[in-house]
């Protein structure tokens, strides 16, 4: 059963069931049908635990009875305020609480400190932590997001202040990367940066769980100071150091099944082209208006993980592969970026990149600038690069205007609308690697392996069926140029 069966169905059981949407039921399957973005099974799975509003039961006064109810974590977002403008500041505080709903909370303030640098203590100082203190009190919240990577000892003292619970941006992108992951790789990638995040910040007992000293060389120590040598904080270490090992021995073995399959498409002289960005530009909708790939779209961070690799064509019939990447964002966590590495190889690889930007967003320049410092880290930097401006639709005409100034290798489409989507497809053929070198050949019905190769990678200008085998005249590469040579006319 196809999508829009599923569809035509709901339709037609709101006009059976006689209700008031009944005579609305042909215009929601048009509106469904007209944002349709592919059979995005992940989704209906993503999405298969949802709270039912209205079921509630508890008391209106509780002062009787207490309850313990499951709920959304409430949260306060913290920063400070060192460097930039206070609207850079505000759109850093937008996106963490972006991010903070999307790992499931629900954000109820968000307060910003001015100050030269974080305090090493309590990272906001000890006065405005206690005004967050208040502040947390007053909401009535539960945990405490800063909007940055916390020293240990910062969180420590920061929830000595607040009592509460306080995590920082990688503790929250790592949890969204967890929720997110469903690919063995995916996951594998994702608990190798958690354990590398948690392992400095392990906390225990310290000397009350074991005896360091042990035997009579024990510092003088005497008697009753020997033990099994160990803390019970150093065998997590231990424990953490060998999973880690572990992981990173996994994560090499699939990078070789994918670098396997990158081998057959380069073997096959099969171009490939990148779709790279910011999370949520919209790279999953765009492969899906390009390939039709039917991939999961949802507006949030990080609602795609695992690499997709679609087949696609240019519109003169020539074959290429289009790939989907996991989304960058700013502070990326430097464990993620260890533990994505092989993933974004496919990145460092391609022919070329088509580096999607959301229009509509208030600071598109910094999210260019984000994602272009990751490109970096994994040897991406120098891979032809097509800036693509999405969301044009809703984009501000200035802001395009001054996008399409600043990189002049650029494209404005919309990928909900199709609006440039065929431009884009002209300019990925274009951009391709154009095959050079023409030849006239007369190949042996036996050879049709050489055939096929020449419609898949080159440009046929002539094909005739002879008794003797296929005439072709064509445009190739100059590595199947060599492989007709024998065949020439």
């Amino acid at each position: 059963m196809t999508a829009r069966d599923i569809l035509t169905g709901r339709a037609a059981a709101l006009a059976s069931t006689g209700s008031e949407r009944a005579d609305d039921a042909a215009v929601v399957l048009d509106d469904q049908w007209a944002g349709h973005d592919g059979d995005q099974y992940d989704r209906e799975e993503r999405a298969a635990l949802r709270r039912v509003s209205g079921l509630s039961t508890e008391l209106e006064d509780v002062t009787e009875v207490e309850y313990r109810r499951l709920r959304l974590e409430r949260v306060v977002l913290a920063a400070v305020w060192s460097h930039g403008t206070l609207t850079d500041a505000e759109n850093s505080l937008r996106e963490l609480a972006a991010l903070a709903e999307t790992a499931g909370s629900q954000v109820l303030a968000g307060v910003v400190q001015r100050r030269p640098h974080p305090d090493p203590s309590t990272y906001l100082g000890k006065g405005k932590a206690a005004e967050l203190r208040d502040l947390v009190i007053a909401e009535g919240a539960d945990t405490v997001v800063a909007d940055t990577e916390l020293a240990p000892s910062q969180r420590r003292a920061l929830e000595d202040v607040v009592k509460v619970k306080v995590i920082d941006r990688t503790a929250l992108i790592l949890d969204i990367f967890a929720q997110h992951a469903k690919s063995r790789e995916g996951k594998a990638q994702v608990e190798l940066a958690q354990l590398q995040y948690l392992l400095p910040r392990l906390r225990g007992w310290g000397e009350s769980m074991s005896r360091q000293a042990g035997g009579q060389a024990a510092g003088g120590q005497g008697m009753g100071s020997r033990g099994p040598g160990e803390t019970k904080i150093e065998l997590d270490r231990r424990r953490i150091n060998s999973r880690i090992a572990r992981l990173r021995r996994e994560i090499a073995a699939m990078k070789t099944v994918r670098e396997t399959k990158r081998g057959g498409r380069r073997a096959h002289r099969v171009p490939s082209v990148a779709i790279a960005g910011y999370t949520n530009a919209g790279k999953s909708s765009l492969l899906n208006r390009l390939t039709g790939a039917g991939v999961l779209v949802e507006d949030q961070l990080f609602a795609t993980l695992d690499p997709t690799v679609r087949r696609a064509e240019t519109p003169d019939g020539r074959l290429y592969t289009l790939s989907d990447t996991v989304g960058f964002v700013r502070q990326l966590p430097h464990e993620l970026v260890e533990a994505f590495r092989s993933t974004l190889e496919e990145v460092a690889d391609a022919d070329l990149l088509l580096h999607v930007v959301d229009g509509s967003h208030p600071d598109p320049e910094g999210q260019i600038s984000a994602v272009r410092s990751v490109l970096a880290e994994v040897g991406a930097d120098d891979v032809k690069e097509v800036v693509v401006v999405n969301k044009v639709d809703l984009a501000d005409p200035e802001v395009l205007d001054r996008l399409r100034r600043h990189e002049t290798h650029s494209i404005a489409v919309s990928a909900r609308t199709g609006a440039g989507v065929d431009a884009l497809r002209a300019l990925v053929a274009q951009e391709l690697p154009q095959p050079d070198v023409d030849v006239e050949v007369l190949v042996p019905y036996d050879r049709g392996d050489l055939v096929s190769r020449v419609h898949e990678t080159g440009e046929v200008l002539a094909s005739e069926h002879l008794a003797e085998g296929t005439r072709l005249s064509a445009r190739v590469d100059a590595e199947l140029a060599h492989d007709l040579a024998a065949y020439a006319r």
